[in-house]
């Protein structure tokens, strides 16, 4: 039986992929996040001039150190409502992908590119 995070989702319009506003952020401060319940960080990740700074949680300490997150380049959905997430307000949701052992991978890009560009 595939698990959950394997199976495919149901199908759906382009205009429905079109809701999720996912752009790419430079995190701007990485910081140990003790108070949450698994192992996270929190994340400061600039999204340019028209969407701003935003805040994130993000458990992804077992591939990444602080250091290997300041400057990173990531994806996130930022159209999400915020969330609270222990006593951080969480405003935008920073993406990966599972490996080997369910253990996220953040999604990136190869090429240099501005911040607050959007995925299509």
């Amino acid at each position: 039986m595939p698990s959950l995070v394997n199976a495919p989702a149901e199908t759906i319009g382009f205009d429905d992929f079109m809701k999720v506003d996912i752009r790419v952020g430079q995190v701007v401060k990485a910081e140990p996040f003790p108070e949450a319940r698994k192992p996270a960080y929190k994340l400061t990740i600039d999204f340019g001039p028209d969407i701003g700074v935003k805040k994130s949680s993000a458990q992804i300490t077992v591939h990444y150190t602080l250091d290997q997150l300041q400057g990173r380049k990531v994806a996130a959905v930022v159209n999400f409502p915020p969330r609270q997430i222990g006593p951080v307000m969480s405003e935008v949701l920073t993406l990966g992908f599972p490996d080997e052992n369910g253990e996220v991978v953040l999604v990136g890009v190869d090429r240099e590119i501005p911040v607050g560009g959007r995925l299509f």
